[in-house]
């Protein structure tokens, strides 16, 4: 069975530099890499890696933490994070939070004892507290989606604040009055703080927020189709609904077609985050792009740098949502443009 020692014999270079190829360190020219890995496939050899793990005293892996494995947001997440990593010759370990508190420690706990690298945590239920004390401990831990402000250097966030804000103030400026707003559940900060945003496009209006035209949701069809119903059944007339997220925004078009309003003509909605799904729905949806894939890239990117010593990444903290314009908004007839 080859060893290291016979790759670097055959490579024709020191133990030192077929240990840098291997782990993917320090600087190593292209002509000696070639050298290094054409040794290594003639000689069949493959790295142990348990036994990389105990000389280096790391396991080359990242640990995700993620609310769910379904959906497409968090799909693309996992995806960007993935990517980044396995480029750089690591490995990544997933598990779930459930957005649930008990959930979230556990499985932070799991990935500890899995020792780790660093770890990557989209996490809504735990405390900025919590976080804060986790960040004293000896593994690093970034987030992702989310800003604790005693950790900014640790953090890729969404301005979801501005997002909110975009949103409503887009069904403004297309003349509506009387909207309706369906949040996502408001322990999570997202939704929180899409919520401040809507409420501040309202009193930059000069219009008033109304419990009647508010509803709180969960984040998925379910939430957008009673929240539509909870309007619907009060009475107030409404024009348009701002959504907290394109799942909501969903269920709300499927009932509202089912209860025979033609739409955007007899209501217009906006969504939040730009999932894959949103440009084909019915009419197209209008919504708020949420860069999940290039934040969740920037969280591997970070650790990569700060854990791994890669020094080549440029680290962008927050991102800016931005609208995107498609079918499912109308003007309203006494619009000022």
């Amino acid at each position: 069975m080859a060893t290291i020692y016979d790759v670097s014999l055959l490579a024709g270079v020191s133990l030192a530099t077929v240990s840098r190829v291997m782990n993917n360190t320090g600087r190593v020219s292209d002509k000696t890499r070639k050298k290094v890995e054409d040794a290594m496939s003639s000689l069949g050899y493959r790295p142990n890696m348990v036994a990389q793990s105990l000389a280096s005293n790391r396991s080359n892996s990242v640990g995700i933490l993620v609310s769910e494995l379904s959906g497409p947001y968090f799909g693309q997440m996992m995806s960007g994070i993935e990517s980044e990593v396995r480029a750089a010759g690591k490995h990544v370990i997933i598990t779930t939070g459930h957005s649930q508190e008990d959930k979230e420690i556990e499985g932070i706990e799991f990935l500890v004892s899995r020792k780790c690298d660093a770890l990557i945590l989209h996490v809504e239920a735990v405390s900025d507290d919590y976080l804060i004390a986790l960040s004293k401990q000896s593994i690093p831990i970034y987030l992702v989606g989310r800003l604790v402000p005693e950790l900014a250097e640790q953090c890729i966030s969404l301005d979801n604040v501005l997002g909110g804000y975009l949103a409503t103030k887009t069904l403004l400026e297309h003349g509506h009055r009387d909207i309706a707003y369906i949040a996502g559940p408001l322990f999570k900060p997202d939704a929180r703080n899409r919520l401040i945003g809507h409420q501040q496009a309202l009193a930059e209006f000069g219009i008033r927020f109304e419990d009647t035209l508010f509803y709180e949701g969960n984040f998925n069809e379910s939430g957008g189709e009673q929240g539509f119903e909870y309007f619907v059944a009060s009475k107030r007339p409404f024009t348009a609904i701002a959504c907290a997220n394109d799942e909501t925004a969903a269920g709300a078009m499927e009932l509202a077609r089912e209860v025979n309003y033609q739409l955007p003509q007899d209501l217009s909605i906006i969504g939040f985050d730009n999932i894959i799904f949103a440009k084909y729905l019915y009419p197209r949806l209008t919504t708020i792009e949420n860069p999940v894939m290039q934040m969740s890239q920037m969280a591997a990117r970070l650790a990569l740098k700060q854990v791994f010593n890669e020094k080549k990444h440029q680290i962008q903290h927050i991102f800016e949502p931005k609208v995107i314009m498609r079918d499912s908004l109308l003007q309203q007839p006494n619009a000022k443009n």
